[in-house]
Parts: structure tokens; sequence; C-alpha cells
């Protein structure tokens, strides 16, 4: 049958195989991609940038390097967390809260691979909204915050044991500006967004 539909110009569907190159049936469910190159995907999908750190000199060397892309190397930086701000005080960035700064460094809670939306809290943005927050975004994270969705993220931080609960948790998902938005966009605020991804596992 499919070398009469080759005789006759009849397209075929491609058939889809596993790693080993068996045909994969047509009901079969497709393999699942694993957490990490799911995540990349999606929050490529979403415009985030992304660059992959092996160690901390590798992290310290990235940071440096989008500040010099960007002419970000002597402005002011929103940093809430005391360890980032020494973690980078080979710069010349000037750490503070000033809403007015040029970008916003943190950490977060978690990566979220199912939509490559990155999930943070009051420990991250203190009673702050997104859209109060700079436009210029520059996220640390570590491979071992990588979860499958967000309900994973908050039953993660609901068992935390010193029951100190973030609140204000929200996700963020919209890293470029879209013209063509629609009606799920709403509300969202879009940011520019590096996310440097260190190796802890």
């Amino acid at each position: 049958m499919n070398f009469i539909k080759r005789l006759l110009g009849i397209e075929t569907d491609h058939q889809e195989t596993d790693e080993y190159g068996n045909e994969l049936g047509k009901f079969m469910p497709k393999p699942e991609v694993p957490i990490d190159e799911e995540f990349m995907i999606n929050f490529k999908k979403n415009g985030g940038k992304f660059l992959y750190c092996e160690n901390e000199n590798e992290l310290r060397l990235n940071f440096s390097e989008i500040l010099k892309e960007n002419n970000w190397s002597d402005c002011d930086a929103y940093c809430s967390k005391p360890s980032i701000c020494e973690s980078f005080n080979h710069t010349k960035l000037h750490f503070n809260k000033n809403l007015d700064a040029c970008l916003f460094i943190s950490d977060c809670e978690f990566l979220i691979s199912n939509t490559g939306a990155i999930l943070v809290s009051s420990c991250q943005m203190g009673d702050k909204k997104l859209a109060d927050l700079p436009f210029n975004f520059i996220i640390i994270a570590k491979t071992s915050q990588l979860i499958k969705t967000i309900g994973e993220g908050l039953q993660q931080i609901n068992r935390r044991q010193d029951r100190n609960l973030p609140t204000n948790i929200t996700t963020i998902k919209t890293f470029e500006e879209n013209k063509d938005s629609d009606f799920m966009s709403y509300g969202s605020t879009p940011k520019n967004l590096y996310l440097l991804l260190l190796e802890d596992l």
C-alpha cells in the first residue's frame, strides 16, 4: 500500500520513532521530555534568555558578560538579598532597593518546566508587585529548583519546616513585549529577563 501511495504521489504521515529507531504506533503515548529540556524549550518560547553555569566562577563570568553586553556595568541594581550582593561585589554595580534602578537581581523559588515560568514570592520581591520592579531582570537559579508544575512548587513551599511561609507568590512568564497580546496574556507584566542557571545536582 505504501508503494502505491508513493507511486501516485500521495503523502504518507511521517512515522515517529523512539531513540532506537523503532516506529511508534499512532496511539502510543509520546516519550516524556526531560524536565530540564522542557523548561528550556518553554522558557525560550516565552522570550527568556538563558545561560547555563557549571560552577560559581562561570556564574560570575556570565553575570559580568550580561552587564557588559547591556552597558549595565556602572548602574543601580535593586537587590533585596545581601548574599547575592556579596556574590557580585566584584562588579561596579550600586546595590540598593531603589525602584528606579536599572535592573532587578534576585534568586527565585522554582523554575516551572511545563510553562517555562519562574515562580517568585515575597522572599524575592518583598511587598512589591512585578509591575513596580525594574524592567530588566537577572535571575539566579539552581538546577535543583526545576519542577514540573506550579502546583508542585506551591506544595513544596507549604511543606517548609520553618512555617514562615512567603506571601505575594506569582510567576514571571512573559519575557518580551508582545504586540499581538490576547485575552490569556491580559494582566501579565513583561520583563527583559536573563536566567543564570547554576548546576548543583
